[in-house]
């Protein structure tokens, strides 16, 4: 028999549910006034990564594709906070590369704990506190086995707590890689790094060598081999395959060799994994040979690169043997395609203002983009200052006229009383009329032709020869083609915002797109949320374009239909006053 839940129960639940509120509403220092949720999926689709693993260090890649709020952190990013899920507890992390520019950054932060198969973990991204000191710790970024990290950001620094830096650097430095910056090898150059009794290889502890490497041929050459002159463990290539090679004082040797060659040309993550009389070669994170291999102790020097030809980057010495998981969640997290960094949206603090959909997309346009939207706002602002004095100057025109034809039609003998009536008021009363223009321009011309000696004295009936009319036609026809060049003046720049406006709008976007997707490219993000704000910003471009035209468009069709209106009217006018003159000077 099912009981009724009692008031206690209820109690509890109320409690249980404010508490999980209050939890989702926390902020950790109102300092911030932004934060960014990252959540890491290790699930069978996407990182597959089977097993729990502890202090995993995985790359956050910010870039335009997932992160459009560089404005709001400082400018070399030093405000950032990483809080675990509780945000209660800072995280240690550290930035390789931070470029507000190009709006991309490249950090490294240890993860205390990933869930094997779980899409649960996550933290948080805090930033907007210019005040913000730097709290960026490299060694802190791994564990205390974590005997060398080269990032290659600089000359090579080692961001582990043991500082194992090079002795030897002939590589060329600083070239583009998988991860910001890496190390290129002709196939004479190499690094060497002294030995140091944190790249001990104790048997029962083990170690683990990795690198990301791009080869570009299938030769023979050594990645990285960690040597105390008799005895060797190294991470070497062979023909096109991976090996994992293991030597003992005896010169006895076991390989693990990966059954079908890398391409060439192409980023590869590739790990040696000794342990427990086992030696594992991993590629991309999945184990591809493994063999029997009876390890001893040895304390020798890192040499990277010996031989090879091609490119490295993000080289890792560990003094244990790390799982097959944590290897899988490091490799998943650097690489182009990063399936086990999963990036949310961003949140303001509460007090703040919000912001619309709209003003995000804005805050993702780029510098070219920018240019495009001010060229774009010139010509809108220009057409419309045209449209309003055009149409002013038209309905002051379409008012004359009408005054003057109301006028001109109620004399019915001399139309040259008009004239003398308006010369009587005082000038012109009839504005910016042009049929009143053309009226006084075909009197003006008929007085010059009228014969005194055919009339005798003023007011007498005059004549106008035949000749005499067609000279006035003439006069009257290129006056009035100069009214109407004068009325379509500066029309030229309407239609050039019609025609140009969507193709300079057009233009920007299609930059837009190019710069996102080379932006997505460097930051190795290949999803919908990466590619989304970005063209959404480069489309604004194009909104902006047809913001222009559209409005010019109609202005100028209504534009036009009023001058042909004044134009027409004008045509005729000259007809019917020259067929007046005619009949009244003949």
């Amino acid at each position: 028999m099912l009981r009724r839940p009692s008031g206690a129960f209820y109690a509890a639940f109320l409690a249980l549910s404010l508490f999980a509120a209050s939890d989702a509403l926390a902020w950790w220092n109102d300092g911030w006034a932004f934060r960014k949720e990252i959540t890491f999926d290790a699930s069978a689709a996407a990182a597959d990564v089977p097993e729990t693993s502890a202090d995993v260090p995985v790359l956050i890649r910010l870039s335009l594709a997932n992160f459009s709020y560089f404005a709001d952190a400082k400018p070399d990013g030093s405000d950032f906070r990483f809080l675990a899920a509780d945000d209660k507890t800072p995280l240690k992390f550290h930035i390789e590369k931070y470029d507000s520019q190009a709006q991309i950054a490249l950090v490294w932060l240890r993860l205390p704990q990933l869930t094997g198969g779980g899409k649960t973990d996550k933290v948080f991204l805090y930033y907007g506190n210019m005040e913000g000191t730097d709290a960026a710790d490299a060694p802190g970024s791994y564990d205390g086995n974590q005997a060398v990290v080269y990032h290659f950001g600089t000359t090579p620094v080692d961001s582990s707590s043991f500082k194992n830096e090079p002795q030897e650097l002939p590589a060329d430095l600083l070239v583009p890689a998988l991860i910001g910056q890496g190390a290129h090898f002709a196939g004479t150059q190499k690094i060497v790094t002294p030995a140091n009794p944190s790249l001990r290889l104790d048997p029962s502890k083990g170690m683990t060598l990795s690198a990301w490497v791009k080869a570009e041929a299938a030769d023979r050459a050594s990645l990285l081999s960690l040597s105390d002159g008799t005895r060797e463990l190294a991470l070497s290539l062979a023909g096109g395959r991976a090996v994992a090679r293991w030597r003992d004082a005896s010169g006895r040797e076991v390989v693990a060799t990966q059954p079908a060659a890398l391409a060439v040309g192409e980023w590869h993550h590739l790990a040696l994994r000794a342990a427990s009389g086992k030696l594992a070669l991993l590629v991309d994170g999945v184990v591809a040979a493994q063999v029997d291999a009876a390890l001893q102790d040895m304390s020798g020097g890192l040499t990277i690169g010996n031989g090879f030809a091609g490119d490295l980057d993000e080289v890792q010495v560990s003094n244990v043997a790390r799982s097959e998981s944590w290897i899988k969640a490091a490799a998943r997290s650097q690489g182009m395609d990063a399936p086990l960094v999963v990036y949310g949206g961003d949140a303001q603090k509460e007090g703040g203002a919000s912001e619309s959909h709209f003003a995000s997309t804005l805050r993702n346009v780029t510098v070219d983009g920018w240019v495009i939207i001010v060229i774009l706002v010139v010509m809108f602002v220009a057409s419309t200052l045209i449209m309003i004095f055009k149409i002013i100057h038209l309905n002051r025109i379409a008012k004359g006229n009408a005054k003057f034809m109301a006028d001109y039609q109620s004399i019915v003998d001399d139309p040259a009383s008009l004239e003398n009536r308006a010369n009587q008021n005082g000038g012109n009363p009839y504005g910016d009329s042009t049929l009143w223009r053309l009226y006084r321009l075909g009197m003006a011309e008929a007085h010059k032709r009228i014969d005194p000696a055919q009339g005798g004295v003023e007011g007498a009936q005059q004549i106008l020869s035949s000749p005499a009319i067609e000279a006035i036609r003439s006069t009257l026809d290129s006056g009035q083609t100069r009214m109407g060049q004068s009325l379509g003046s500066q029309m030229v720049w309407l239609t050039i915002s019609i025609s140009g406006g969507p193709f300079l709008g057009l233009l920007g976007t299609v930059v837009g797109v190019m710069i996102t997707f080379a932006a997505i490219a460097a930051a190795g993000e290949v999803n919908v949320n990466a590619i989304a704000p970005g063209t959404a910003a480069a489309l604004v471009a194009t909104v902006a374009g047809l913001a222009v035209a559209i409005p010019c468009l109609f202005g100028y069709n209504y534009l036009n239909t009023r001058i042909k209106e004044i134009t027409t009217d004008m045509r005729v006018f000259v007809d019917e006053l020259v067929a007046r003159l005619a009949e009244t000077y003949s």
